[in-house]
Protein backbone atom coordinates (compact mmCIF):
# COMPACT_ATOMS: atom_id res chain seq x y z
CA UNK A 1 0.00 0.00 0.00
CA UNK A 2 1.30 3.46 -0.87
CA UNK A 3 2.51 5.46 2.10
CA UNK A 4 0.86 8.88 2.32
CA UNK A 5 2.81 11.83 3.72
CA UNK A 6 0.59 14.47 5.31
CA UNK A 7 3.29 17.13 4.80
CA UNK A 8 2.76 18.29 8.38
CA UNK A 9 6.06 16.60 9.24
CA UNK A 10 7.79 18.63 6.55
CA UNK A 11 6.18 21.80 7.86
CA UNK A 12 7.43 21.19 11.40
CA UNK A 13 10.96 20.02 10.56
CA UNK A 14 11.82 22.86 8.25
CA UNK A 15 10.07 25.65 10.12
CA UNK A 16 13.09 26.03 12.38
CA UNK A 17 15.50 26.10 9.44
CA UNK A 18 13.88 28.75 7.28
CA UNK A 19 14.44 32.36 8.33
CA UNK A 20 11.87 35.05 7.95
CA UNK A 21 12.09 36.21 4.36
CA UNK A 22 10.21 39.43 4.84
CA UNK A 23 10.11 41.98 7.62
CA UNK A 24 7.51 40.90 10.16
CA UNK A 25 7.00 37.51 8.50
CA UNK A 26 7.66 35.63 11.74
CA UNK A 27 4.47 37.05 13.25
CA UNK A 28 2.37 36.42 10.14
CA UNK A 29 0.30 33.25 9.62
CA UNK A 30 2.17 30.55 7.71
CA UNK A 31 1.27 30.25 4.03
CA UNK A 32 -0.48 26.99 3.12
CA UNK A 33 1.64 24.37 1.38
CA UNK A 34 0.30 24.59 -2.15
CA UNK A 35 1.78 24.10 -5.59
CA UNK A 36 1.63 27.28 -7.64
CA UNK A 37 1.02 27.73 -11.37
CA UNK A 38 1.54 31.31 -12.58
CA UNK A 39 -0.23 33.09 -15.43
CA UNK A 40 2.40 31.86 -17.90
CA UNK A 41 1.75 28.26 -16.80
CA UNK A 42 5.08 27.92 -14.98
CA UNK A 43 4.84 25.54 -12.02
CA UNK A 44 6.47 25.99 -8.60
CA UNK A 45 6.46 24.10 -5.32
CA UNK A 46 7.08 25.35 -1.76
CA UNK A 47 10.59 24.47 -0.65
CA UNK A 48 9.46 23.32 2.79
CA UNK A 49 7.01 20.81 1.27
CA UNK A 50 9.98 18.86 -0.09
CA UNK A 51 11.96 18.53 3.11
CA UNK A 52 11.92 14.94 4.42
CA UNK A 53 9.61 13.79 1.60
CA UNK A 54 11.02 10.47 0.28
CA UNK A 55 14.42 11.26 1.81
CA UNK A 56 14.73 14.74 0.28
CA UNK A 57 16.63 17.37 2.25
CA UNK A 58 16.24 21.06 1.43
CA UNK A 59 18.21 23.96 2.84
CA UNK A 60 17.83 27.70 2.34
CA UNK A 61 20.98 29.64 3.23
CA UNK A 62 20.57 31.89 6.26
CA UNK A 63 21.36 34.89 4.08
CA UNK A 64 18.30 34.12 1.96
CA UNK A 65 20.48 33.27 -1.01
CA UNK A 66 21.53 29.82 -2.15
CA UNK A 67 19.03 26.95 -2.10
CA UNK A 68 20.16 23.32 -2.04
CA UNK A 69 17.86 20.31 -2.51
CA UNK A 70 19.35 16.84 -2.10
CA UNK A 71 18.14 13.26 -2.44
CA UNK A 72 20.71 10.51 -2.13
CA UNK A 73 23.65 11.28 -4.41
CA UNK A 74 21.77 13.93 -6.38
CA UNK A 75 21.97 17.58 -5.43
CA UNK A 76 20.27 20.62 -7.02
CA UNK A 77 21.60 24.08 -6.23
CA UNK A 78 19.83 27.34 -7.06
CA UNK A 79 22.27 30.27 -6.91
CA UNK A 80 21.34 33.76 -5.67
CA UNK A 81 22.40 35.42 -8.93
CA UNK A 82 20.32 33.05 -11.03
CA UNK A 83 21.04 29.74 -12.63
CA UNK A 84 21.06 26.24 -11.24
CA UNK A 85 23.41 23.28 -11.06
CA UNK A 86 22.85 19.53 -10.67
CA UNK A 87 25.78 17.82 -8.94
CA UNK A 88 27.87 20.87 -9.74
CA UNK A 89 27.06 20.96 -13.46
CA UNK A 90 24.96 23.76 -15.03
CA UNK A 91 21.29 22.86 -15.51
CA UNK A 92 18.41 24.66 -17.21
CA UNK A 93 15.94 25.65 -14.50
CA UNK A 94 13.53 27.61 -16.67
CA UNK A 95 12.41 29.93 -13.88
CA UNK A 96 14.06 31.33 -10.78
CA UNK A 97 12.97 30.55 -7.22
CA UNK A 98 11.11 33.37 -5.48
CA UNK A 99 9.71 34.16 -2.05
CA UNK A 100 6.32 35.55 -1.03
CA UNK A 101 4.49 35.71 2.29
CA UNK A 102 7.43 34.02 4.01
CA UNK A 103 7.45 31.00 1.70
CA UNK A 104 10.13 30.14 -0.87
CA UNK A 105 8.99 28.51 -4.13
CA UNK A 106 11.27 26.55 -6.47
CA UNK A 107 10.69 25.53 -10.12
CA UNK A 108 8.82 22.24 -10.13
CA UNK A 109 10.01 20.92 -13.49
CA UNK A 110 13.73 20.79 -12.70
CA UNK A 111 13.15 19.42 -9.20
CA UNK A 112 10.73 16.67 -10.24
CA UNK A 113 12.74 15.54 -13.27
CA UNK A 114 16.06 15.52 -11.43
CA UNK A 115 14.85 13.78 -8.27
CA UNK A 116 12.55 11.31 -10.03
CA UNK A 117 9.28 12.67 -8.62
CA UNK A 118 6.22 11.51 -10.54
CA UNK A 119 3.51 14.15 -10.88
CA UNK A 120 -0.22 13.56 -11.11
CA UNK A 121 -2.39 16.63 -11.68
CA UNK A 122 -6.05 16.32 -10.64
CA UNK A 123 -8.05 18.97 -12.47
CA UNK A 124 -11.34 18.27 -10.68
CA UNK A 125 -9.81 18.44 -7.20
CA UNK A 126 -7.35 21.21 -8.07
CA UNK A 127 -4.51 19.19 -6.62
CA UNK A 128 -1.08 17.77 -7.41
CA UNK A 129 0.18 14.42 -6.12
CA UNK A 130 3.95 13.87 -5.80
CA UNK A 131 5.10 10.23 -5.81
CA UNK A 132 8.46 8.55 -5.28
CA UNK A 133 8.21 4.78 -4.94
CA UNK A 134 5.65 3.99 -2.25
CA UNK A 135 5.60 7.50 -0.79
CA UNK A 136 3.10 10.11 -1.95
CA UNK A 137 1.99 13.59 -0.94
CA UNK A 138 -0.89 15.66 -2.30
CA UNK A 139 -0.96 19.46 -2.41
CA UNK A 140 -3.65 21.92 -3.45
CA UNK A 141 -2.80 23.89 -6.59
CA UNK A 142 -3.06 27.67 -6.64
CA UNK A 143 -3.37 29.23 -10.09
CA UNK A 144 -2.76 32.71 -11.45
CA UNK A 145 -1.71 34.76 -8.44
CA UNK A 146 -0.69 33.93 -4.89
CA UNK A 147 -2.84 35.22 -2.05
CA UNK A 148 -1.18 38.20 -0.41
CA UNK A 149 -1.22 38.89 3.32
CA UNK A 150 -3.84 41.55 3.95
CA UNK A 151 -6.28 40.14 1.40
CA UNK A 152 -9.69 39.41 3.03
CA UNK A 153 -9.95 35.78 4.08
CA UNK A 154 -13.73 35.62 3.66
CA UNK A 155 -16.71 37.70 2.58
CA UNK A 156 -20.42 37.48 3.31
CA UNK A 157 -23.25 38.21 0.94
CA UNK A 158 -27.00 38.12 0.41
CA UNK A 159 -28.15 36.90 -3.00
CA UNK A 160 -31.30 36.00 -4.89
CA UNK A 161 -31.32 33.00 -7.22
CA UNK A 162 -34.12 31.89 -9.51
CA UNK A 163 -34.87 28.19 -9.83
CA UNK A 164 -37.80 26.96 -11.90
CA UNK A 165 -39.51 30.35 -11.88
CA UNK A 166 -39.16 30.76 -8.12
CA UNK A 167 -36.82 33.17 -6.36
CA UNK A 168 -34.78 32.14 -3.32
CA UNK A 169 -33.08 34.62 -1.00
CA UNK A 170 -29.88 33.14 0.41
CA UNK A 171 -27.11 34.11 2.79
CA UNK A 172 -23.53 33.14 2.03
CA UNK A 173 -20.07 33.26 3.53
CA UNK A 174 -17.30 32.55 1.04
CA UNK A 175 -13.97 31.47 2.55
CA UNK A 176 -10.59 31.42 0.79
CA UNK A 177 -9.24 28.09 2.05
CA UNK A 178 -5.67 28.80 0.92
CA UNK A 179 -5.56 32.14 2.72
CA UNK A 180 -2.71 32.06 5.29
CA UNK A 181 -4.98 33.04 8.17
CA UNK A 182 -7.81 30.54 7.61
CA UNK A 183 -8.33 27.45 9.74
CA UNK A 184 -11.30 25.04 9.81
CA UNK A 185 -12.60 22.89 12.64
CA UNK A 186 -15.53 20.59 13.36
CA UNK A 187 -16.77 21.42 16.86
CA UNK A 188 -19.12 19.43 19.09
CA UNK A 189 -21.68 21.24 21.21
CA UNK A 190 -20.23 21.40 24.69
CA UNK A 191 -17.19 19.58 23.27
CA UNK A 192 -19.14 16.39 23.99
CA UNK A 193 -21.00 13.89 21.81
CA UNK A 194 -24.73 14.14 22.56
CA UNK A 195 -24.76 17.70 23.90
CA UNK A 196 -26.53 20.64 22.21
CA UNK A 197 -25.58 24.31 22.14
CA UNK A 198 -26.45 27.52 20.31
CA UNK A 199 -24.54 27.97 17.05
CA UNK A 200 -23.38 31.44 18.13
CA UNK A 201 -22.10 30.01 21.41
CA UNK A 202 -20.11 27.32 19.57
CA UNK A 203 -18.66 29.99 17.28
CA UNK A 204 -17.73 32.41 20.06
CA UNK A 205 -16.00 29.89 22.31
CA UNK A 206 -14.14 28.59 19.24
CA UNK A 207 -13.08 32.17 18.44
CA UNK A 208 -14.55 31.63 14.98
CA UNK A 209 -15.31 34.32 12.44
CA UNK A 210 -17.88 32.14 10.68
CA UNK A 211 -19.83 29.00 11.50
CA UNK A 212 -22.58 26.85 10.02
CA UNK A 213 -24.56 23.98 11.52
CA UNK A 214 -23.14 20.55 10.72
CA UNK A 215 -24.39 16.97 10.79
CA UNK A 216 -27.88 15.65 11.40
CA UNK A 217 -28.68 14.64 14.98
CA UNK A 218 -31.51 13.22 17.09
CA UNK A 219 -33.17 16.55 17.74
CA UNK A 220 -36.57 15.15 18.70
CA UNK A 221 -35.68 12.75 21.49
CA UNK A 222 -36.98 13.63 24.95
CA UNK A 223 -33.72 12.55 26.54
CA UNK A 224 -30.80 14.83 27.32
CA UNK A 225 -28.48 12.82 25.03
CA UNK A 226 -29.09 13.90 21.42
CA UNK A 227 -26.91 11.70 19.27
CA UNK A 228 -25.23 13.21 16.19
CA UNK A 229 -25.36 11.13 13.02
CA UNK A 230 -22.34 10.60 10.81
CA UNK A 231 -18.59 11.00 11.05
CA UNK A 232 -17.16 13.98 12.91
CA UNK A 233 -13.37 14.47 12.76
CA UNK A 234 -11.39 17.24 14.46
CA UNK A 235 -7.63 17.67 14.67
CA UNK A 236 -7.13 14.34 12.92
CA UNK A 237 -9.07 12.53 15.67
CA UNK A 238 -12.40 10.75 15.24
CA UNK A 239 -14.91 12.31 17.60
CA UNK A 240 -17.84 10.34 16.17
CA UNK A 241 -17.64 7.10 14.18
CA UNK A 242 -20.19 6.11 11.56
CA UNK A 243 -18.89 3.00 9.82
CA UNK A 244 -21.19 1.80 7.05
CA UNK A 245 -22.94 5.15 6.62
CA UNK A 246 -23.16 5.98 2.90
CA UNK A 247 -23.90 9.69 3.19
CA UNK A 248 -21.45 12.25 1.80
CA UNK A 249 -18.56 13.49 3.94
CA UNK A 250 -16.90 16.90 3.71
CA UNK A 251 -13.21 16.43 4.58
CA UNK A 252 -10.00 18.45 4.54
CA UNK A 253 -6.31 18.01 5.27
CA UNK A 254 -3.78 20.24 7.06
CA UNK A 255 -3.42 22.47 3.99
CA UNK A 256 -7.22 22.80 3.77
CA UNK A 257 -7.32 20.82 0.55
CA UNK A 258 -11.00 19.95 0.84
CA UNK A 259 -13.15 17.37 -0.92
CA UNK A 260 -16.45 15.50 -0.73
CA UNK A 261 -16.05 11.77 -0.13
CA UNK A 262 -18.72 9.03 -0.37
CA UNK A 263 -19.43 7.70 3.10
CA UNK A 264 -18.63 4.14 2.04
CA UNK A 265 -15.07 5.20 1.16
CA UNK A 266 -14.40 7.50 4.07
CA UNK A 267 -13.05 5.10 6.70
CA UNK A 268 -10.30 3.85 4.38
CA UNK A 269 -9.35 7.42 3.55
CA UNK A 270 -9.30 8.42 7.20
CA UNK A 271 -7.16 5.42 8.14
CA UNK A 272 -4.58 6.54 5.53
CA UNK A 273 -3.81 9.43 7.88
CA UNK A 274 -4.15 12.57 5.79
CA UNK A 275 -7.60 13.79 6.90
CA UNK A 276 -7.52 16.55 9.50
CA UNK A 277 -11.23 17.32 9.84
CA UNK A 278 -14.60 16.14 8.51
CA UNK A 279 -18.37 16.23 8.94
CA UNK A 280 -20.89 13.87 7.33
CA UNK A 281 -24.35 14.95 6.22
CA UNK A 282 -25.48 14.81 2.59
CA UNK A 283 -26.96 14.24 0.19
CA UNK A 284 -24.41 15.19 -2.46
CA UNK A 285 -25.74 18.05 -4.59
CA UNK A 286 -23.07 18.76 -7.23
CA UNK A 287 -20.32 16.72 -8.84
CA UNK A 288 -17.86 18.65 -11.02
CA UNK A 289 -20.27 21.53 -11.56
CA UNK A 290 -23.31 19.41 -12.44
CA UNK A 291 -26.34 18.54 -10.37
CA UNK A 292 -25.84 14.95 -9.18
CA UNK A 293 -28.50 13.66 -6.78
CA UNK A 294 -28.75 10.05 -5.63
CA UNK A 295 -30.61 10.49 -2.39
CA UNK A 296 -31.84 6.92 -1.98
CA UNK A 297 -28.38 5.48 -2.63
CA UNK A 298 -27.03 7.56 0.25
CA UNK A 299 -29.58 5.93 2.54
CA UNK A 300 -32.06 8.78 3.00
CA UNK A 301 -35.69 7.83 3.72
CA UNK A 302 -37.05 10.96 5.40
CA UNK A 303 -39.65 12.82 3.24
CA UNK A 304 -38.03 16.09 4.37
CA UNK A 305 -35.06 15.11 2.22
CA UNK A 306 -36.79 13.07 -0.47
CA UNK A 307 -39.59 15.44 -1.45
CA UNK A 308 -40.14 18.21 1.08
CA UNK A 309 -39.03 21.81 1.15
CA UNK A 310 -37.73 23.77 4.09
CA UNK A 311 -34.88 25.76 5.55
CA UNK A 312 -31.59 24.46 4.19
CA UNK A 313 -27.89 24.71 4.93
CA UNK A 314 -25.26 23.62 2.44
CA UNK A 315 -21.57 23.88 1.68
CA UNK A 316 -19.79 23.99 -1.65
CA UNK A 317 -16.28 24.04 -3.03
CA UNK A 318 -15.19 26.16 -5.98
CA UNK A 319 -12.48 25.25 -8.46
CA UNK A 320 -10.14 27.84 -6.93
CA UNK A 321 -10.29 26.42 -3.37
CA UNK A 322 -13.01 28.57 -1.89
CA UNK A 323 -15.57 27.22 0.55
CA UNK A 324 -19.15 28.47 0.17
CA UNK A 325 -21.34 28.29 3.28
CA UNK A 326 -24.99 28.91 2.35
CA UNK A 327 -28.43 29.00 3.95
CA UNK A 328 -31.75 29.21 2.14
CA UNK A 329 -35.41 29.05 3.10
CA UNK A 330 -38.12 26.87 1.56
CA UNK A 331 -36.01 24.89 -0.90
CA UNK A 332 -36.29 21.24 -1.86
CA UNK A 333 -33.06 19.29 -2.27
CA UNK A 334 -33.15 19.55 -6.10
CA UNK A 335 -33.74 23.29 -5.79
CA UNK A 336 -30.87 23.58 -3.32
CA UNK A 337 -28.59 21.84 -5.82
CA UNK A 338 -29.46 24.44 -8.47
CA UNK A 339 -28.93 27.24 -5.96
CA UNK A 340 -25.45 25.95 -5.10
CA UNK A 341 -24.61 25.73 -8.80
CA UNK A 342 -25.66 29.34 -9.35
CA UNK A 343 -23.69 30.37 -6.26
CA UNK A 344 -20.53 29.17 -8.02
CA UNK A 345 -19.92 25.82 -6.35
CA UNK A 346 -18.20 23.03 -8.31
CA UNK A 347 -18.78 20.39 -5.62
CA UNK A 348 -21.57 20.71 -3.04
CA UNK A 349 -23.51 18.85 -0.37
CA UNK A 350 -26.46 19.41 1.93
CA UNK A 351 -26.10 19.86 5.71
CA UNK A 352 -28.68 19.46 8.47
CA UNK A 353 -31.62 21.78 7.86
CA UNK A 354 -35.01 22.79 9.17
CA UNK A 355 -34.79 24.43 12.58
CA UNK A 356 -31.07 23.53 12.73
CA UNK A 357 -30.22 25.72 9.75
CA UNK A 358 -28.02 28.62 10.82
CA UNK A 359 -25.17 30.78 9.57
CA UNK A 360 -22.98 32.95 11.79
CA UNK A 361 -20.53 35.59 10.62
CA UNK A 362 -18.46 38.29 12.27
CA UNK A 363 -20.22 38.23 15.63
CA UNK A 364 -23.85 37.87 14.54
CA UNK A 365 -26.33 35.59 12.85
CA UNK A 366 -26.98 35.89 9.14
CA UNK A 367 -29.50 33.06 9.55
CA UNK A 368 -30.74 32.33 13.08
CA UNK A 369 -31.30 28.65 13.98
CA UNK A 370 -34.61 27.70 15.57
CA UNK A 371 -33.02 25.31 18.07
CA UNK A 372 -29.81 24.31 19.78
CA UNK A 373 -27.59 22.17 17.56
CA UNK A 374 -25.29 19.19 17.95
CA UNK A 375 -22.16 20.37 16.10
CA UNK A 376 -20.85 22.95 13.67
CA UNK A 377 -18.23 23.61 11.05
CA UNK A 378 -16.35 26.74 12.14
CA UNK A 379 -13.93 29.02 10.31
CA UNK A 380 -11.22 30.69 12.36
CA UNK A 381 -8.84 33.44 11.29
CA UNK A 382 -5.47 33.87 12.99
Amino acid sequence: MRKTLTLFTAFCLLAALLPALQSGAAAAPQTKLAAYVDKENHSFIPLRSLNEFAGIQSVLAASGGQIQITRGDTSITFNPGGGATVNGKPAASGQRPFSQNGTTYVPLSLVSQTLGIQLQWNREAGSLTLTIGEEAATLPVQNGALIKNGTPAMVSGKHTYKVGGRSFSVQTVTVSLLHPSVKLDAVLAGNTVGKTEALASIAKRSQATAAINGTFFDAYTNGAFKAPYGYIISGGKMLKNSSGDKRTVFAYDRNLLAELIPGSQFRERFDAGSIQGAIQAGPRLLVNGKVALNVLAEGFKDPKILTGGGSRSALGLTRDHKLILLTSGGATIPQLAEIMKQAGAYQAMNLDGGASSGLYYNGKYLTTPGRLISNALVVQTR
